[in-house]
């Protein structure tokens, strides 16, 4: 290599078609569809043209300059193809300790459940026949029978989120009336979704009542009027209220509404079908215990603490239930024939309600066993150090894992992990490597280290953990 002017070396870059023609790129685009090989090599030559022209590529000796040109563009064109031809959704391995990641999918799905989108998937299916009588059915049966034999409910629907639970059940029961609700319930969903939003939305009118951290019955009952249609009660399920904090009951609405004749609907958010707190996690409210306690109408997440798809579960009286289904947002806001496979697979786990704890990965990671995941914690640790060694320290950490998704912030999973801390790359270069591979791999940043939380990387993937990251540590690039 020496100095001469780079524009002199434009002309050495080769056309389009002679680029086709090169061996590398042609056995490129027998897997990687032509246009978009077509389009990287025009990319990659537009990027090269601008380097050469601002003097940012030191340029070979003349008479190599093509070969050097081609060579480059050929290598740039083959990383830039595989990028873009990589689905956008990729499979991420989960090394955080939030097992219900929002920004990662919320909860895995069990096996059960995987099977069963898998065979909605690769055939036709009865979505909505009824094969006993050839007739056309209910696209909701597969789930409401479950739902209503594991809940206690009269009846159940089933919509896309939660937050289109809320706003069909409001849009139902008290559209153009008062909703009473205490402040401080009026909580943020998340991304800036916000309970009073979805009650404008519906078309209820907004009753704050009490404080942000107290609320009796009496304030409840002060506000009631000819207009008031529902008492609603929102679980506070992504943060708490600590200290001096009074918070009305499921039962004491129950029975102020049945005193007034006004319905009660409880937004129980992350709702869960587990006493969690047999594994030592904040007790929470079941779904059965809040239907047992009289609410007429109980709303739910299938993808947090359920440990399902995304879905929006309204279990209660079939009266109210019954009017839902025939409002015209039903329609809008309905599940489609994967989420109903998923969901009746998971929620036929809870049948037998030890297996559950094994069967469903949600339950499974928040009620994983500590010495287990320290013996994996060491396991991994012993090979990352075997094939890395020389590129990171890596050992066993203990830490705290989160339950994510708005659900149970009050409560503390302690966890082991492993901690990397790399010799020839900052951290902030290996995790973002790390994020570049398949499958990606994303852990905590904490002290100029990479940590590995083993509660939320699933059985099976420790060797490939192992082997992404021995790759980056080792300089590699994507397999």
């Amino acid at each position: 290599m020496y100095e001469h002017n780079p524009n002199s070396l434009l002309r050495h870059i080769p056309p389009v078609d002679e680029v086709l023609q090169n061996p590398v790129i042609y056995t490129l685009a027998q897997s990687v569809p032509r246009p978009l090989v077509l389009q990287a090599i025009r990319d990659t030559i537009t990027l090269l043209r601008a380097d050469l022209s601002a003097g940012r590529l030191q340029a070979p000796l003349e008479h190599q300059a093509r070969d050097y040109l081609l060579a480059l563009i050929v290598e740039k064109t083959t990383k830039l193809a595989h990028s873009r031809n990589r689905p956008n959704l990729r499979k991420v391995i989960n090394a955080t300790g939030v097992v219900l990641h929002t920004n990662l999918g919320r909860a895995v799905l069990g096996e059960s459940a995987r099977q069963a989108i898998n065979d909605a998937a690769s055939g036709y299916s009865n979505l909505e026949m009824d094969l006993a009588t050839g007739k056309r059915g209910s696209r909701y049966a597969p789930v409401e029978q479950l739902l209503i034999q594991l809940t206690g409910a009269e009846a159940a629907l089933v919509v896309n989120n939660n937050a289109a639970a809320v706003l069909l059940a409001l849009g139902t029961m008290a559209s153009g009336r008062e909703v009473i609700v205490s402040r401080g319930q009026l909580v943020e969903i998340g991304g800036s979704f916000r309970i009073p939003d979805v009650m404008t939305q519906s078309g209820c009118r907004l009753v704050e009542v009490g404080t942000t951290n107290k609320t009796y019955p009496a304030d409840y009952q002060r506000a009631i009027t000819p207009e008031t249609a529902l008492l609603l009660h929102v679980h506070t399920s992504n943060y708490r209220i600590m200290g001096f904090t009074r918070e009305t009951t499921i039962a004491e609405l129950v029975d102020l509404g049945l005193s007034g004749q006004l319905p009660v609907m409880s937004d129980l958010g992350s709702g869960s079908l587990k006493d969690l707190s047999v594994y030592g996690l904040p007790a929470e409210p079941t779904v059965q215990q809040v239907v047992k306690d009289g609410a007429d109408v109980v709303t739910f997440s299938g993808d947090k603490l359920l440990g399902g798809p995304q879905a929006g579960i309204i279990v209660g009286k079939k009266s109210y239930i019954d009017r839902m289904k025939k409002n015209p947002l039903t329609r809008a806001v309905r599940i489609d024939k994967f989420t109903i496979a998923a969901l009746e697979a998971t929620l036929r786990e809870y049948i037998e309600p030890q297996m559950a704890w094994q069967r469903i990965p949600t339950l499974a990671m928040l009620s994983a066993d500590n010495n287990l995941l320290k013996q994996r914690a060491e396991a991994v640790t012993a090979e990352l150090n075997t094939a890395a060694g020389e590129y990171a320290l890596c050992k066993v950490v203990q830490t705290n894992s989160a339950v994510g998704g708005g659900a149970l912030p009050t409560a503390d999973l302690p966890s082991w992990g492993v901690e990397v801390a790399p010799r020839d790359m900052t951290v902030f270069d290996l995790a973002g490597r790390l994020r570049e591979q398949e499958p990606a791999v994303i852990g905590r940043l904490q002290d100029e280290k990479l940590l590995l939380d083993l509660r939320t990387i699933l059985p099976g993937e420790e060797t490939t953990l192992v082997a992404v990251l021995t790759r980056v540590l080792k300089g590699g690039a994507l397999p």
